[in-house]
């Protein structure tokens, strides 16, 4: 009895201490989010006291518990446990960086990937969530393939903190079906419960029965009432969540924001600080000294520190197993021991294949990325492919897969499969597609590569630059946030996609992709090209990359086409020493250079050149002297884009351009290209216009004077 009082003490002299250090650390710039921290601090002990495996000392330690905060901005409740619990980096000094001018602060506004025991970066609402499902489909995945009686190697927990925002955010329920779909009983949602967001109280927007939304979806549920003091209750919750053999858990622990403050239970405690006065008061309420700031007494450091001895003891253990493991089951040992470092389990180089092996006749690039992808899937064991409900448009079905599922499913399509699976099928859901790989690929870096695949069209969201709320870009953008290695599959790529019409039809999507950092978007020309796209992916292991794909058959270019070429972004096609243009062929719309470049000799005798330009951003990676080679900057002759999209960003590189100003039309493809003047009898006198121009006033006549040629407006 007296250890347990002594235990009671040490909690609530924790819980005091750090709901105080918080106050401090957002009141010295007089900024943050404290309200939210405060009212978790219970759950906060009950997680890095009580519940969660993981060792300080190693934050990358394999079989680690993983924690995702996907309510980002109660970020010091993650910085200060951190701190508590032995993080070597996660200093005093780190913590109140908080929200100073140090360019050097491991304590952002929100949490990110680079700080260690921050497994993602978390921000925009929900996307957390998703992450949380991707690691905890991870450690399913590698745990069927590798796990042994006896050799339990991977079998962590993914635990993830959320707030009210995130169960409105249509990605978090996205999420949420698929884990009660797969019964990731390693999962366990722990949401905040304290019914405010920036505006006010929940029920001006929310009055849904989130229980029961969460049963219907395939989850167990927990409530706590007291989850602002009720330290044993909410581990009791954790460790009934953590021994849950049939479902993903959801625990309800309701709290207050702001508790103990005079803003308590209100939005006003969401995101700013409280005044001076009010930290003070709140001190003397928790009988802490108004004037001290920033104390932690050591009986607080005391009490986390068993924190280090569990996980150098946890670590040693699994060390141990490991080494049996490798005695056991050599060859397992040696893919395993691969992937762990980041490796693939083949030579992936001898997997793609050669020039000579693609079909010479008119093929789509969406066939193409099948003919490179497939033989790289059913080989490597590190790659997971998926796609959204397209898998007869995507061709990212390799013979032989097997299907990531929960192995007592039973589908009525017969489409049934096991945990080592590497095809998932994602549904409809291409926002949660994406950001649940950016959480595949977190796992560990490199352990597994994510490929999705979908239309380009749903590579995008509705309202992208409002709400990050729909489709596939919002979770892509955050994976090249985070320097998470990834591919893209997108099909239907252009305006040949026809009769879809122009929902389906991409003319923007290619600048939004161009302009993100620390992503490469790729437009192949071909299956030689496409063979080069995939190669830069697999080489970019700290980059998502976009291969962009025709729906309808392109031309084949053996002679021309060149995978070493797109390596380096863009590259010569056809060169002509005497050229008096320069044409640029991008993806689907080579073909229109290749006819417009035959035209141009033959009815207006001017010699051009064609410059294939399948990636920007590895171009813009290229030596200065390469560049100026590929385009003949020097030369004086012009530089014309031809591409079904939207022009911007040619202007970097081009003079003018034949290219879209407007949506797409229901037509059948080859119908639509001519519709929009994609034709070489439209395209090659409104190039031989601006040759002679050129020609007569001297090249100086465009500088800064970007050319749209296309006559033809709808």
């Amino acid at each position: 009895m007296t250890q347990q009082l002594e235990e009671i003490k040490r909690i609530d002299l924790a819980l005091r201490t750090i709901r105080c250090l918080i106050l401090d650390l957002c009141q010295q710039y007089k900024g943050g989010h404290p309200g939210g921290a405060m009212g978790m601090t219970a759950i906060g002990i009950a997680l890095w006291k009580y519940c969660m495996r993981y060792a300080p000392s190693n934050p990358d330690f394999f079989n680690r518990d993983r924690f995702v905060l996907s309510n980002g901005h109660t970020c010091l409740f993650q910085y200060t446990f951190l701190h508590l619990t032995g993080y070597k980096a996660m200093t005093m000094d780190q913590l109140k960086s908080y929200h100073s001018e140090r360019a050097d602060s491991l304590c952002p506004g929100h949490p990110e990937i680079e700080i260690d025991g921050v497994e993602v970066t978390t921000g925009p609402l929900g996307q957390g969530v998703a992450n949380a499902v991707g690691l905890a489909m991870a450690t399913k995945h590698l745990g069927a393939v590798y796990n042994k009686p006896g050799f339990s190697l991977v079998d962590n927990t993914t635990w993830c903190m959320i707030g009210d925002a995130c169960l409105q955010e249509g990605v978090a329920l996205e999420s949420i079906q698929l884990a009660g779909h797969w019964k990731l009983n390693n999962l366990v949602i722990i949401y905040d419960n304290n019914q405010v967001t920036c505006d006010g109280s929940v029920d001006i927007c929310n009055s849904e029965d989130i229980n029961a939304k969460m049963r219907a979806c395939g989850w167990d549920v927990i409530d706590v009432e007291d989850g602002c003091y009720d330290v044993e209750g909410i581990t009791a919750a954790l460790m009934r969540a953590r021994s849950g053999k049939e479902k993903p858990t959801f625990i309800n622990v309701h709290t207050v924001i702001g508790v103990e403050s005079k803003f308590a239970g209100d939005a006003k405690a969401h995101g700013a600080a409280f005044g001076e006065d009010e930290v003070a008061n709140i001190k003397r309420k928790l009988g802490m000294n108004p004037d001290e700031h920033f104390a932690v007494p050591v009986e607080v450091y005391q009490f986390f520190s068993d924190a280090g001895v569990r996980g150098r003891a946890l670590e040693e253990s699994w060390n141990q197993l490991l080494l049996n493991y490798s005695m056991e089951y050599p060859e397992m040992y040696e893919e395993f021991r691969l992937r762990m470092l980041g490796k693939m389990t083949q030579d992936w180089t001898k997997l793609i294949p050669s020039k000579e092996e693609f079909p010479a006749s008119p093929t789509a690039s969406r066939k193409s990325a099948g003919l490179c992808c497939n033989p790289l899937a059913s080989k490597l064991q590190n790659i997971m492919v998926g796609t959204a409900d397209l898998t007869p448009s995507v061709n990212m079905a390799w013979k032989g897969k097997v299907d990531f599922q929960h192995p007592e499913l039973k589908t009525t399509c017969g489409l049934n499969g096991n945990y080592t699976g590497r095809y998932i099928h994602w549904g409809i859901r291409e926002h949660a597609m994406a950001s649940i790989s950016n959480g595949l690929a977190a796992f560990n870096k490199g352990t597994i590569l994510p490929i999705t695949s979908s239309f380009f069209m749903f590579y995008i969201s509705k309202q992208w630059l409002l709400t990050l709320s729909k489709y596939a870009a919002p979770g892509i953008r955050m994976g090249a946030l985070q320097g998470l290695q990834q591919i893209h599959i997108a099909t239907h790529d252009s305006i040949g996609t026809g009769e879809d019409g122009p929902t389906h039809q991409p003319i923007a999507l290619a600048a939004l992709y161009r302009a993100m950092p620390n992503i490469l978007y790729i437009r192949p020309c071909d299956s030689e090209e496409t063979a080069g796209a995939f190669i830069a992916a697999l080489q970019a292991t700290s980059t998502p990359t976009i291969i962009s794909l025709s729906r309808q058959n392109l031309e084949q270019y053996p002679k021309f086409s060149s995978r070493q070429g797109v390596q380096r972004g863009a590259y010569v096609f056809i060169e002509d020493e005497q050229a008096q243009v320069t044409l640029i062929g991008v993806g689907a719309e080579m073909v229109f250079a290749v006819r417009t470049r035959q035209l141009l000799l033959d009815r207006f005798n001017i010699k051009s050149r064609i410059v294939s330009f399948p990636c920007q951003r590895l171009f813009a990676q290229q030596d200065q002297e390469y560049r100026r080679e590929v385009l003949r900057y020097r030369s004086g002759i012009p530089c014309v884009v031809i591409e079904a999209y939207a022009v911007t960003g040619w202007e970097r590189y081009a003079d003018a351009g034949f290219t879209m100003s407007t949506f797409g039309h229901s037509l059948p493809g080859a119908a639509a290209y001519k519709y929009f003047g994609f034709d070489e009898h439209v395209i090659a006198p409104e190039v031989a216009k601006l040759v002679d121009e050129v020609q007569r006033d001297g090249i100086e006549t465009l500088r800064g004077e970007f050319r749209d040629l296309n006559p033809v407006r709808h």
